[in-house]
């Protein structure tokens, strides 16, 4: 199902795409008016450099002369042992108001190097790659009245299934014909409100590229999640996506531009959901982490444990969570990647059960089937 996308000129605009999501009451954030995002970063964030651990003694050989190159924004002290990096100076804000919770060494059960099958596995909510619906669908079916939006073009598996789910993205893409965005800034040059839009357009040969937007794709996704999810009618659970995470060479330029989108986005989703965030969770999760040494080409190659971040208001945050296994060459998995200690599944077993009120049997059963073994991590969101 698709929702209205009339009017909708383009995502690169983003004052544009704002002004063109249904017009909603806001929902009061009240007691058992919880929401949650989830936001996949695919292509597997290095969890190692977006959260950094000075503190364990290996980090300087393997990863020191790397983060203290040239250029490199100073990392932003959490404790006495990690760090975010440098381009996430909102999340580092959220943390001191304990409203960003990062986990540790975490990694959903598929524990090998393919970006589908661990893509796969992190969406459809089971041990394994097969499966047609999504675990993220499953809990909007379990909930009553339950309804789920993703931010994407393509139903994402983590949301397939019977469950009330509806998908909206914006009807063009991000390269246009040029010569149409020269009409329309000639037919919008007396307009005060669209014709900064339209001027803010670099058209070359390869098409149109928004000039101030073609980098905030996820700040701009997760803008449009939070006005859904802020409306009196709309859904509880919400996912976004983002791409380009993949960083076998030249990681640091990649990530310093894309933790800076990822930090924008949790920026531009906290001011545009103000009446809800005091009852929201957001998950940033990724397939997997990277390896624990930089390879030849200044970048990482597919690993096993990895980080993930929980930020909101109903979250129990300022401090970080999970199992650290260490640095030293015997920690390592394999004698590579940074050993994962919990489980993806326990982490939103432990969200859905605390905040959304899934009941454990539920979960155990259905959301995440088979896993009543797998106990729900406890203590991530603040008491009702």
């Amino acid at each position: 199902m698709q929702l209205d996308r009339r009017g909708f000129l383009g995502f690169g605009a983003s004052a544009l795409a704002l002004a063109a999501l249904p017009k909603f009451a806001l929902a009061a954030a009240g007691h058992g008016d919880t929401r949650f995002l989830l936001v996949l970063l695919r292509g597997g964030l290095d969890g190692l450099h977006a959260l950094q651990v000075p503190g364990d003694p290996a980090y300087a050989a393997l990863r020191g002369e790397f983060v203290a190159s040239k250029g490199q924004p100073d990392a932003l002290r959490l404790d006495g042992n990690f760090a975010l990096h440098g381009a996430l100076g909102f999340m580092a804000g959220l943390y001191a108001q304990q409203q960003l919770l990062p986990v540790v060494a975490v990694a959903p059960p598929y524990r090998q190097r393919s970006h589908f099958e661990a893509q796969d596995c992190v969406e459809n909510g089971t041990t394994g790659t097969s499966g047609t619906t999504g675990w993220l669908n499953r809990c909007v079916a379990a909930m009553p009245g339950g309804k789920g939006l993703a931010i994407s073009a393509v139903m994402p598996l983590a949301m397939r299934g019977s469950g009330d789910v509806s998908s909206w993205s914006p009807p063009l893409g991000n390269r246009i014909d040029p010569i149409l965005w020269q009409q329309l800034q000639l037919l919008y040059a007396a307009d005060p409100a669209l014709a900064p839009t339209f001027a803010n357009i670099d058209t070359g040969k390869e098409g149109m590229r928004a000039g101030k937007g073609s980098d905030l794709r996820l700040p701009q996704a997760m803008a449009a999640a939070a006005k859904f999810m802020t409306a009196a009618n709309g859904p509880r659970i919400g996912f976004v996506e983002d791409t380009g995470w993949d960083t076998h060479g030249g990681e640091l330029g990649v990530l310093d531009r894309k933790l800076a989108e990822l930090d924008a986005g949790i920026k531009a989703f906290h001011e545009a959901a103000q009446p809800i965030w005091g009852n929201t969770v957001v998950a940033v999760v990724t397939e997997f982490g990277r390896t624990a040494a930089i390879n030849g080409t200044g970048g990482t190659d597919h690993g096993t444990g990895g980080a993930a971040f929980l930020a909101g208001g109903a979250i129990k945050g300022g401090r970080v969570a999970g199992n650290w296994p260490g640095l030293g060459k015997s920690q390592l998995n394999e004698g590579r990647d940074l050993l994962a200690t919990t489980d993806l599944r326990g982490l939103f077993k432990g969200v859905l059960r605390d905040h959304l009120e899934v009941g454990t049997d539920v979960l155990s059963r259905s959301v995440f089937p088979d896993s009543a073994g797998l106990a729900s991590i406890t203590g991530l969101v603040r008491a009702g």
